[in-house]
């Protein structure tokens, strides 16, 4: 926790301004509400990922560059499909385009924003993505854990087209991709894989223990497995959780809302604490991985927004008590600095 205080928020920091400081130069109106929205809104993103970068060692610099860089093309273009002037899926194809360029340093930059109105945003996005490609650049053997980067990637941009289409259209899509899928992972529902798909943890992982030239082809394998879907799941479901009632307001997607009743919900939450807890017991670092698990429970759990959710009261206990000591400790040391910056 001192590290992350004093050492990784602070580059996090750094990182952001620059990009906020670019984001507000860019000359169309709509594209800079929605990049300087997404900084403001989902910094916490970037915070959360930036611990990552301890599995870095001395490039931790470098591996904090790259995930504020792709989470920030993540959140932006979120904002872009979920706020959008457009539902169509060929322009959130393209838009998506840029994550999978910025995971493929051999390839060239293109026009992302073609099929949409909006145009001008004086380089940013593309900007985004060189920067994570010289990132990569800088990682000999990248090529031995490149396909798992790309097939996590893929997952995420099916998710973020299927799920921002016209609304009739988006169960039925989102339905119809699960059962592509279902054979490789039988024991989720496909509101619970949509979930996995979201999280951007496993790419971050795989950079860092790259710039700290540990990455191997066995540790691919392991970290792709471990991550996806359950650690990747767990941090998705909790980020449902705590926004069901905000989504309920804006009428937004939430894949809490398909589970039976709160019981259901609850014991598929705790089925993916217990299925992380197994899988990343294999990982190098076996201490981070439970970290990473424990902090986001503890850091979901501890927003602001829970204290509004009366009805799931006892359910935060039970996935906090399930978690243990860490997740408390986490969960309270949150709470603490939440009070001191101002977000109660």
């Amino acid at each position: 926790m001192k590290n992350v205080y004093q050492k990784i928020f602070p580059q996090v920091k750094l990182e952001l301004n620059y990009w906020k400081e670019r984001a507000s130069k860019i000359t169309n109106e709509e594209l800079r509400t929605q990049a300087l929205a997404s900084i403001q809104d989902k910094k916490f993103h970037c915070q959360g990922g930036g611990v990552y970068s301890l599995l870095a060692g001395e490039e931790w610099k470098k591996a904090i560059r790259f995930i504020v860089a792709y989470q920030t093309i993540s959140d932006y273009l979120d904002n872009l499909c979920d706020r959008s002037t457009s539902l169509d899926p060929t322009d959130f194809r393209m838009l998506h385009q840029s994550m999978e360029d910025a995971l493929t340093p051999e390839t060239g930059v293109k026009n992302y924003y073609q099929y949409r109105e909006e145009q001008a945003d004086e380089g940013y996005l593309t900007d985004l993505v060189r920067t994570c490609q010289d990132v990569l650049r800088d990682i000999p053997n990248y090529s031995l854990f490149q396909k798992h980067m790309i097939q996590l990637e893929n997952l995420y941009s099916d998710l973020q087209v299927h799920k921002h289409v016209t609304h009739s259209e988006r169960i039925p899509r989102l339905e119809k991709w699960f059962k592509e899928h279902q054979r490789q992972w039988p024991m989720l529902e496909w509101y619970e894989f949509s979930a996995c798909t979201g999280s951007t943890l496993g790419v971050f992982c795989m950079v860092s223990y790259g710039l700290n030239n540990q990455m191997t082809i066995e540790l691919a394998d392991n970290v792709f497995e471990s991550y996806f879907p359950f650690l990747q799941g767990l941090h998705i479901m909790l980020d449902y959780f705590i926004d069901q009632d905000e989504d309920e307001a804006e009428g937004d997607l939430n894949f809490c809302n398909y589970y039976q009743d709160e019981l259901e919900l609850e014991k598929r939450l705790l089925y993916f604490v217990e299925q992380t807890n197994k899988h990343v017991q294999t990982l190098p670092n076996k201490k981070f991985h439970e970290m990473i698990q424990h902090g986001l429970i503890g850091l979901y759990l501890a927003d602001p927004k829970v204290r509004k959710m009366r009805q799931f009261q006892s359910t935060v206990k039970r996935l906090i008590k399930a978690s243990g000591r860490k997740s408390q400790f986490f969960h309270w040391n949150i709470k603490v600095y939440n009070r001191l910056a101002g977000r109660y």
